[in-house]
């Protein structure tokens, strides 16, 4: 009876020994975890930067319409103003073409003042055979025309004698060259038709 239990015992206490058992595994038709691993990073991937891209087009769409709505802000205070700034304009316009009027009178006015004053003068000072025809006024001196009575060379003679008398008037200090520029014998009344020119000093105004 003893040992009979001692023997249940003995088995029971023997140590247990893992059951083996055949691997039918074939690792070649295993799935490849590797590839799982890498397509699965790869598609994360690309819709964090698909996300980071509809992310940014949104922000640039949201600045771009908030731009739009300042340059429609911009443009209906032009557009509110333009009616202002036109009459402005038109009113500048005719500001300008009355006080070119102006200018014009007092140029003319001034222009005839000169005139008369030199016809005077011219009339106080010509010798008894010479003749004043008319003068010309221009931007860069003075035309006088002249009749002189004499033969062709004492007619010129006169008109050479007179230039060099005005030459010297200090009342003609305006201009600084005086020149004989045309002698024409007239057959029908046998004068001679003499033109002087008479140039206008040029100022320099000194920098200061």
């Amino acid at each position: 009876m003893l040992s009979f239990l001692k023997k249940k015992n003995d088995v029971g206490a023997a140590p247990l020994v893992p059951a083996w058992h055949p691997n039918f595994r074939n690792a070649e038709n295993l799935p490849d975890i590797k590839v799982v691993r890498t397509a699965f990073f790869v598609n994360g991937a690309a819709v964090t930067i698909a996300l980071a891209v509809a992310i940014f087009c949104g922000v640039q769409e949201r600045q771009l319409h908030g731009l739009n709505l300042q340059i429609a802000d911009w443009q209906e205070q032009i557009d509110r103003d333009a009616g202002g700034s036109a009459k402005a304009v038109a009113l500048y316009q005719k500001f300008q073409a009355e006080e070119a009027k102006i200018m014009e009178v007092d140029a003319f006015g001034k222009s005839k003042q000169v005139v008369s004053d030199l016809i005077v003068h011219l009339g106080q000072t010509l010798p008894a055979n010479i003749a004043l025809d008319g003068l010309d006024l221009r931007d860069n001196g003075l035309v006088v025309r002249l009749t002189v009575r004499g033969t062709s060379d004492a007619a010129l003679g006169y008109a050479t004698h007179y230039l060099d008398q005005l030459r010297a008037d200090k009342k003609l200090a305006q201009f600084d060259d005086f020149s004989i520029t045309a002698s024409t014998r007239n057959p029908a009344t046998g004068r001679l038709a003499v033109e002087l020119f008479f140039r206008l000093r040029v100022t320099t105004v000194k920098k200061p």
